[in-house]
């Protein structure tokens, strides 16, 4: 369904962005990979779907490295048909004692990243008619939960920011939209649950059953394979008229 077309995804040598980033290319588009730690091991596995692949190693709180690598992925393949913003940190503090480094990092990579690489992805999809925006938000783009100020904040950022960039393109072919998923189990998330086992001396069994009773009522973790697929009906002819939402995919934790 995509062959022909480009897709650079952020934040994807590892957990929900390879997940979307498989998808895709399994759909056919040749991918940018975007991350840190290593980068031969998810090229490898976009490669063995059949597709080209390139990967440019952008410091995503960085405009000017976002600039470079939107660039690369144009010289590389023609031009980006496909954006997936879903770049991220997190820190976990009260508001009083969050570092103001921290804030000033998560809101850079979590939130203004999405606006850097879309305000320069959208020339070209505009000229050829055609474009996807997605961007990974979280059910901490519609909900809050205590300590996560600046996760939250950056989340219902890239909310608003889904919203405008939709409305601004609403009569194209360029569509733009967000994906909010409660708890995936990436390497972020097994962290939060290792802590929580090491801090009450319990099993990471037990760990993982607090921390999806919590908030989770399905008690089950969305996967990225979950997440890819979402991915690609939003780059389907079915999601044409698909615009501006904010699709959370959470085992219900905000219809609670």
């Amino acid at each position: 369904m995509l062959a022909n077309k480009t897709a650079l995804v952020t934040g994807s040598t590892s957990g929900i962005g390879l997940g979307i980033a498989k998808a895709l290319a399994r759909q056919g588009a040749n991918i940018v990979l975007n991350g840190f730690g290593d980068a031969e091991g998810p090229k490898a596995e976009i490669a063995a779907l059949g597709v080209k692949v390139a990967y440019h190693g952008a410091d995503m709180s960085k405009p000017a490295e976002i600039e470079d690598m939107m660039a690369f992925a144009a010289s590389t393949f023609g031009q980006v048909d496909i954006l997936v913003n879903n770049a991220g940190i997190q820190h976990v503090a009260r508001v009083e004692n969050f570092p103001v480094e921290r804030w000033d990092a998560v809101i850079a990579i979590n939130l203004s990243s999405a606006f850097h690489a879309t305000r320069l992805a959208l020339p070209a999809m505009q000229k050829a008619n055609w474009g996807r925006i997605i961007n990974v938000a979280s059910v901490h783009g519609l909900v809050a939960s205590a300590e996560k100020a600046a996760y939250v904040a950056a989340k219902h950022g890239i909310v608003g920011l889904t919203k405008v960039t939709a409305l601004e393109n609403a009569t194209s072919g360029v569509t733009c939209n967000a994906i909010c998923p409660g708890w995936v189990l990436t390497p972020l998330v097994q962290k939060q649950v290792d802590a929580k086992a090491a801090a009450q001396g319990i099993s990471n069994e037990e760990a993982t059953k607090q921390l999806l009773g919590e908030k989770e009522p399905s008690m089950q973790f969305t996967t990225p394979e979950e997440l890819g697929e979402l991915a690609v009906f939003f780059c389907s002819p079915a999601g044409n008229n698909v615009r501006g939402v904010a699709w959370n995919m959470d085992g219900g934790w905000a219809a609670q």
